[in-house]
């Protein structure tokens, strides 16, 4: 059985292992905990399964550049699953229960660099449609899904991550 909570103080040192197994380098498990220094994490979530964090999701702050009033808006990033549980749909779990939790929070927008056949089922779509584009150049695997409709700019705009993203380049 898969349970979706909230990220629990004494979780750090089992969430840094999580993204540390899932990626190739540290990079991911280094901006979690950054982001979380920071006060950062808006939305940090953890699965269990079988009493084992196999998961983790993590939306922090974004904004879109000369837009004061789109100042509230998150992304996705970093989620990881432990190998050994993947492909058994805790990652869509967390997806699905992280974007239910920031409609429910107020937040108007949620953005997400990840794999363009993959982030369309929960809702997102190709960003740049809507002019909005990102500091690493990525236009395909850059999407959107806007929480609260109208909530974006109608000329769009640059969508800038926090520091910490900067920070571990």
């Amino acid at each position: 059985m898969i349970t979706i909570r909230n990220e629990q103080v004494g979780d750090a040192p089992a969430i840094h292992a999580i993204h540390r197994a899932a990626f190739p380098t540290d990079v991911e498990a280094r901006l979690v905990d950054r982001l979380r220094a920071n006060g950062h994490a808006c939305v940090p979530l953890v699965a269990e399964a079988d009493t084992v964090l196999a998961g983790h999701v993590l939306f922090s702050p974004v904004s879109i550049a000369d837009h004061p009033d789109c100042h509230s808006g998150l992304g996705l990033a970093p989620i990881g699953v432990l190998p050994s549980y993947q492909r058994a749909g805790i990652g869509s779990k967390l997806i699905v229960e992280g974007l239910a939790t920031c409609r429910q929070a107020g937040y108007p927008f949620v953005v997400v660099l990840g794999h363009p056949a993959y982030y369309p089922r929960f809702g997102f779509r190709r960003a740049s449609v809507l002019g909005l584009t990102n500091a690493y150049g990525a236009d395909e695997a850059f999407m959107v899904m806007e929480l609260s409709p109208g909530s974006l700019p109608a000329e769009g705009g640059l969508v800038k991550y926090g520091t910490e993203f900067a920070e571990l380049g």
